[in-house]
């Protein structure tokens, strides 16, 4: 069942414009199974909004780690055909972008679960691949990723504003007006983050740093459940001033 949180906070509470619900959902990371699931459990609720402006938003990892980021991709690219859809990107999409530039990131790469990803467009790397193997494999990476995807790669949003709430991938530098963060916060930040209390002027939804179970608080929500090595992909639904979190 869907499970409702609202902020404690003695601050008005965070609402989006009347009409409109938003279905968040981050750090897919390639478990592209668990994505078609969620969309499942979306369309059975479209059916329910009337009519209801509904907004799909993405916050970001969508690659890596996971045994399908190719797959991943292509339900994200055909989801944004059909529906609504914003898509954020993730520290994991810009390293991606990174390494096609500068194929020497690659053993960095693979710290972050990118053996997966080549695996899932069909190369085959070995455990620990030399410099000259590392340029061939991202030559052959650049070569395999369709125009499309790369298109929508490229394309990916820092950041999502909508009503009271702020989307981004990893969060915010306090501090620092929203208007002015820099995009490497936005996609990389953990401590000084996670550990505000901060009124950030927007109420953030993220994720980035897996927890148990959605951390909805009174300024931030952060729904990365770490789907890869748990199997739970977190939906977060928002109508009004009502977060429901499946």
């Amino acid at each position: 069942m869907l499970r409702s949180s609202r902020s404690k906070s003695k601050l008005r509470k965070p609402k989006l414009p009347d009409g409109l619900r938003i279905y968040a959902i981050s750090d897919v990371h390639g478990c592209a199974d668990l994505l078609q699931q969620m969309f499942a459990v979306i369309d059975r609720d479209l059916t329910t909004i009337g009519s209801r402006r509904a907004i799909h938003v993405f916050l970001g990892d969508y690659i890596d780690r996971g045994p399908d980021s190719n797959r991943t991709i292509e339900l994200l690219i055909e989801r944004g055909l059909k529906h609504e859809s914003v898509f954020l990107r993730g520290n994991h999409e810009a390293f991606l972008l990174d390494v096609l530039e500068d194929p020497a990131r690659l053993n960095e790469w693979r710290q972050f679960g990118g053996l997966q990803t080549l695996t899932s467009y069909g190369l085959r790397p070995s455990l620990n691949p030399d410099p000259g193997e590392q340029a061939d494999l991202i030559q052959q990476l650049a070569q395999a990723i369709p125009p499309h995807q790369m298109k929508f790669l490229q394309g990916l949003r820092p950041r999502f504003v909508c009503g009271d709430f702020f989307f981004v991938h990893a969060g915010v530098r306090p501090g620092v007006p929203l208007a002015k963060q820099e995009e490497n916060d936005l996609l990389w930040i953990r401590e000084e983050f996670l550990l505000s209390d901060d009124n950030f002027g927007k109420y953030i939804v993220h994720g980035h740093t897996p927890v148990h179970q959605p951390d909805i608080r009174s300024n931030r929500a952060n729904i990365d459940t770490g789907a890869y090595a748990t199997g739970n992909l977190t939906l977060l639904t928002i109508q009004h001033d009502n977060l429901l979190a499946l």
